[in-house]
């Protein structure tokens, strides 16, 4: 992704209590590219212009994942559930076809519990 002005992407923050966990998820798990290490934070690369920014939790940005959903567009969805599978992460169920938003998707979850959806539109 190349940085061309403020408004030209976007950033999805999770928050998190143990970042090498979070970016083991993130980087290792997700095997999304890095773009940034900033210390307490890590930025990953999820599509040309979004990126997820994972912090370590200070003052009152703490980890809240509740009611909230980071959504990747893959094509590949059953291969991204094999992989995640076999990496052991979190899953909640096989890849589903949802007929009434035309997409075939499955979820997991991150180490804080911040749900992810892995997604291609039909």
């Amino acid at each position: 992704m190349q940085q061309t002005g403020t408004d030209a992407g976007m950033i999805t923050w999770v928050y998190c209590k143990d970042l090498e966990e979070a970016a083991r998820f993130y980087g290792d798990v997700l095997e999304l590219p890095l773009w940034r290490d900033a210390g307490a934070a890590r930025i990953y690369q999820a599509g040309d212009q979004a990126l997820i920014g994972v912090c370590r939790e200070f003052e009152n940005r703490r980890a809240n994942p509740e009611g909230s959903m980071i959504t990747l567009l893959r094509e590949d969805v059953d291969g991204w559930h094999s992989r995640l599978q076999a990496k052991g992460a979190t899953l909640h169920g096989a890849p589903e076809k949802i007929e009434q938003f035309g997409i075939y998707s499955f979820f997991c979850e991150d180490p804080n519990g911040y749900v992810i959806e892995v997604q291609k539109f039909l």
